[in-house]
């Protein structure tokens, strides 16, 4: 393209539509600054346990880990408190249009997840249909009661849709997923 003071501008066709739409783990974090700072909740997305076996220290100040391993399987994403009650969450993503891989949700996390109800916990999943741009929030007994009643390898979005509570991205809070669990 011409422009009037005779420079020429290039079309730039490699462009990456890779992080576009909602950016799941970044607006839940968003939502729990918020209910931080409005004293709605204590809520943290949990690290990942790591061990670092080599650190190379090219001078004082940058520090570069070279070689580390997870320590122990991590549990879930997400822990706190909401109205005295301990919540425990685990948040996914799926590019898929029709189901949600139960891949995706390793073993230990739902084994994880069992214990928490079992002691009382709110325990639940938060998926993203990212190319749909629809969330939902599926408490964790429905979660268990699909693994427990079919031999399905993943999740069909018509179980998200009768099942789940679908939920909306607003400005602020981002997203309120603690509304569709409230505690009576």
């Amino acid at each position: 393209m011409n422009y009037p003071n005779g420079k020429n501008k290039v079309k730039n066709n490699n462009i990456n539509y890779g992080n576009r739409g909602m950016n799941l783990e970044e607006d839940l974090n968003i939502t729990n600054e918020y209910y931080l700072e409005t004293n709605t909740a204590v809520i943290y997305k949990k690290p990942t346990p790591i061990v670092i076996n080599h650190v190379n220290y090219p001078n004082r100040y940058d520090a570069v880990i070279t070689d580390a391993r997870f320590k122990i399987p991590s549990t879930t994403d997400y822990n706190g408190i909401y109205n005295g009650k301990y919540i425990d969450f685990e948040a996914k993503e799926t590019a898929s249009l029709t189901s949600f891989p139960l891949a995706n949700i390793h073993k230990h996390q739902i084994v994880h997840l069992k214990k928490i109800t079992e002691h009382g916990g709110i325990g639940f999943i938060i998926v993203s249909f990212s190319r749909l741009n629809r969330l939902f929030l599926l408490k964790a007994e429905d979660l268990f009661y699909f693994i427990d009643n079919n031999n399905r390898k993943s999740i069909p979005l018509a179980y998200f849709e009768e099942r789940a509570k679908e939920m909306k991205v607003t400005l602020r809070p981002r997203i309120d997923y603690l509304k569709y669990i409230d505690i009576e």
